[in-house]
């Protein structure tokens, strides 16, 4: 249970293992999408589902010669825009300049494939140093109480300054966040945050140049067309077994079919009616506990059951807590931001919520209770250090809760895809993609339920960091099915 910062350190030197190391001083040298190339592997005529596909990238850099080490950030996906639907490819990088990206055919009809350069390696190398060297792009403003005065100060996870600081500390789980003291005023006093982008970088303007607008998630031209799957006899290529906490979430983790999800290892059952989700929901006590993407969970299913009341929080702005509950059913659910860091230019409250590990040693925990934890897009600015103690922190919380309460069920909310036009440095999906495969490896032994929201935004080709609601639905169909 207790931890250390080695085990930080272990799952960081894993990252580091997987990052390339490289420099240059032309960008002409850089992977090019434009004049790189993707080749089926050993084609064949027709294909049946259930069929694996690979799919050979061959890449290039500015000035047309083959690019000789790997390392490049790519995201690929098959799909059949008539069908609605798509999956991710598993990439395999052979160090060398060339990708084997390996598809199931998982449904019959005309696929296309989509093979798209996020961030050449060049990139990738520059984003994974930059984002070590420090907090700063990311500044916090605290209001404190004076009487009935507003004082404000400056805030973050590590004030260079000689002046006297408020240290808010977790000494059990090494948690730490600093305000500058204002005169004559207690620490106590600190009522709210919001945060701001600094002109900060820690890109040189050469690297820089990378993330032009235009350089992020170009496609890779194919040397091939449509693919025809047939049906070919009954070759099933979904699971038979019910998803249930505890179960592995491979990669591909599923795919997706008339916009419904289907994933490979298990069976999500259907709540299409109203009664099948309250027959689901009856006597259940749900803590949602993170990001605005978990927020969207509570949004979507008071939308869905209109007996699902919210409760008045006494909280102002999107950040404030939410509960809803329906007094017939014994239904209630409820919404906690996670604490530091919260990048939002709106104010938020620093008193009604805490840290994810220490909101869940409040749950007493039984059959009818489930914890929902959701961390991500908000520490994609950060070291990843943060991320990394946060999720472990989370991990050990709920390692005493299932002591205490075997019953109780934990889901993981992954981490989503969002918009490539926004700020690289800051948020990008690659800083994400890093902090999923930490997550993945943090949690992989434990008896919980994992929805993997990256693979799901992949395969249905959403890049954009509130999902629609056809996307949170299925999201909510595989938690539905974990927990009943």
């Amino acid at each position: 249970m207790e931890w250390e910062e080695k085990d930080v350190r272990g799952v960081l030197k894993k990252l580091d293992q997987l990052m390339p190391n490289v420099t240059f001083t032309d960008i002409k040298t850089t992977t090019s999408a434009k004049n790189s190339k993707a080749t089926i592997l050993s084609p064949k005529d027709s294909y049946c589902t259930g069929d694996p596909l690979i799919v050979r990238l061959d890449l290039y850099n500015h000035l047309g010669n083959r690019k000789e080490y790997g390392g490049d950030f790519l995201q690929a996906r098959i799909y059949s825009s008539s069908l609605k639907a798509g999956a991710s490819g598993h990439i395999e990088d052979l160090k060398n300049g060339t990708y084997l990206v390996h598809f199931t055919l998982f449904w019959e009809g005309k696929v296309r494939a989509s093979l798209r350069l996020i961030n050449p390696s060049e990139g990738v190398s520059a984003l994974w140093a930059a984002r070590k060297r420090g907090y700063n792009k990311i500044g916090f403003r605290g209001r404190f109480l004076k009487g009935t005065l507003d004082v404000f100060s400056n805030c973050g996870f590590n004030i260079a300054t000689k002046e006297e600081l408020c240290e808010y500390l977790d000494r059990r789980d090494k948690e730490s966040f600093y305000c500058v003291k204002p005169k004559n005023v207690s620490c106590e006093a600190l009522v709210s945050l919001k945060s701001y982008n600094k002109p900060i970088s820690y890109l040189t303007a050469l690297e820089k140049r990378l993330f032009d607008r235009s350089n992020i998630g170009a496609e890779i031209p194919q040397a091939f067309g449509d693919i025809s799957i047939a049906a070919c006899g009954s070759k099933k290529t979904t699971a038979s077994e019910k998803c249930q906490v505890g179960m592995n979430s491979p990669s591909p983790s599923g795919f997706v079919w008339q916009n419904q999800w289907h994933p490979v290892f298990c069976n999500v059952s259907t709540f299409n009616t109203l009664e099948q989700i309250n027959t689901c929901l009856e006597r259940k006590l749900i803590y949602l506990l993170g990001d605005s993407t978990v927020r969207q969970w509570i949004e979507y299913l008071t939308k869905r059951v209109n007996s699902l009341k919210y409760l008045d929080s006494h909280g102002a702005g999107k950040h404030r807590n939410l509960i809803a509950v329906d007094m017939e059913r014994n239904i209630q659910i409820q919404w906690k931001k996670h604490n530091h860091p919260l990048v939002t230019a709106s104010e938020y409250m620093v008193r009604d919520h805490n840290y994810v590990a220490r909101e869940i040693d409040l749950v007493a925990g039984d059959k009818d209770t489930v914890v929902v934890i959701g961390l991500g897009q908000h520490f994609r600015p950060f070291p990843i250090e943060l991320f990394i103690r946060r999720a472990i922190n989370a991990r050990g919380a709920i390692q005493r809760l299932l002591l205490r309460s075997p019953d109780t069920k934990v889901i993981i909310k992954g981490e989503n895809t969002r918009e490539v036009s926004i700020e690289q440095e800051i948020f990008a999906d690659f800083h994400g993609y890093a902090q999923h495969l930490a997550l993945k490896d943090i949690f992989r032994d434990l008896k919980v339920g994992f929805v993997d929201a990256w693979d799901m935004t992949v395969a249905y080709g959403m890049n954009i960091l509130h999902p629609p609601d056809h996307v949170v639905g299925n999201q909510i169909d595989m938690f539905l099915t974990y927990i009943c």
